[in-house]
């Protein structure tokens, strides 16, 4: 499974970053996490706030930070 976090390096796409990070390692989940700062590569996903996280190609959220259990039932569908 490919998880992309979308932002430049705020405050808020660090944290969304730990918290997937914490999420695949505390749930054993099969997943390469890859943090994507270029804007070029960000604006590919039309989202309009960071940070974005995308799932498989899919972008699942973008401008907040979801909470653990969502995080989860995101990365058990896909």
């Amino acid at each position: 499974m490919q998880v992309k976090i979308l932002g430049t390096g705020c405050a808020k796409c660090k944290r969304l970053e730990e918290k997937v990070k914490a999420v695949v390692i505390l749930n054993s989940v099969d997943a390469e996490v890859e943090k994507v700062t270029e804007l070029d590569e960000i604006m590919k996903f039309n989202i309009m706030r960071t940070p974005g996280l995308v799932i498989n190609d899919k972008v699942v959220s973008s401008g907040v930070i979801p909470k653990d259990e969502q995080i989860l039932a995101w990365l058990k569908e896909g």
